[in-house]
């Protein structure tokens, strides 16, 4: 097979079977919560993040990622102190450490056996022959006030250690549907490719792992008009080089063009991030010495 033929090949979410999979996992876990008593009085919203939910997974990467939001607790940050003022304090019994308590009783009830609680931010249910591995995250409505009346709304989630993780997988989405559809459905199916060319290059011990959210979004920082060659050579290509000659030297000082998160709520380089932009540099210069661009 050429690379061509390869590269579409690799352009596939899961396969149906591996798809149906993911979807009783997802089904599981909402009959699992439904059936818990001390839900009932909570107001939840139960939704797939990640990339299942935006469809750019692969099968080396199946597993399913839930979010299991309280909407009742709103928690808010303010882009300048004083715009904002809550109404009232949130006076109900819904606290971080009562929603994580819960939700474990609920899943472990659900899979016996099968919940594995030792991780600090999600709760993971293993697999069997009918499932995939899911990670399962409890957290909380979360705004981010721009002005008074006008913010942006996420997900606050609190991890067992006490950290606090603000997270936007709404506008992931959002964003991801647009730029797929500017590029004529090429973006995902690139990001889909370079997914399994880090999946070979790891499995082969030629570069080390990334997450796989960071290749979505060195992806979705390269120009629509990358994507409009003719060929997935030419496609992915184009892609490894913009990574590589844009994510030369330090950040810039100038937000206008630092590169962003999918969600475009966060820059992708900063300090607490956990990766860097060298990172990305190297992942693009192994790649197209592995792929034969650069022979």
């Amino acid at each position: 097979m050429n690379l061509e033929d390869t590269f579409i090949s690799w352009t596939k979410p899961s396969s149906d079977s591996e798809q149906d999979k993911q979807e009783r996992t997802e089904r599981m876990i909402r009959d699992a919560i439904n059936a818990h008593e001390p839900f009932e009085n909570c107001l939840l919203s139960v939704y797939a993040k990640g990339s299942y939910a935006n469809n750019t997974n692969v099968r080396a990467d199946s597993d399913v990622d839930i979010a299991v939001e309280c909407t009742e607790a709103i928690y808010w940050g303010e882009a300048e102190q004083g715009t904002y003022e809550p109404s009232s304090p949130y006076q109900g019994i819904w606290t971080p450490k009562k929603l994580r308590s819960e939700l474990v009783a609920a899943l472990e009830k659900k899979f016996p056996g099968q919940v594995d609680t030792s991780g600090s931010t999600a709760i993971q249910i293993n697999s069997s022959s009918a499932r995939v591995d899911a990670d399962v995250v409890p957290c909380f409505t979360y705004r981010y006030y721009l002005s008074s009346n006008s913010y942006i709304q996420g997900t606050k989630i609190f991890t067992k250690g006490d950290k606090k993780i603000v997270n936007y997988p709404a506008q992931q989405l959002q964003n991801g549907k647009d730029k797929n559809k500017r590029t004529n459905n090429a973006y995902k199916k690139a990001v889909r490719i370079l997914k399994r060319v880090e999946n070979a290059m790891v499995g082969q011990e030629v570069y080390q792992e990334l997450p796989s959210y960071f290749i979505e979004c060195l992806v979705y920082n390269c120009p629509d008009k990358v994507f409009a060659h003719k060929t997935w050579t030419e496609v992915v290509q184009d892609v490894l080089i913009h990574i590589w000659q844009n994510l030369q030297g330090e950040e810039s000082a100038s937000g206008n063009d630092r590169w962003r998160e999918v969600n475009e709520c966060f820059y992708l380089f900063h300090n607490e991030q956990k990766w860097k932009r060298s990172d990305g540099r190297e992942f693009a210069h192994t790649a197209l010495n592995y792929l034969g661009y650069a022979s």
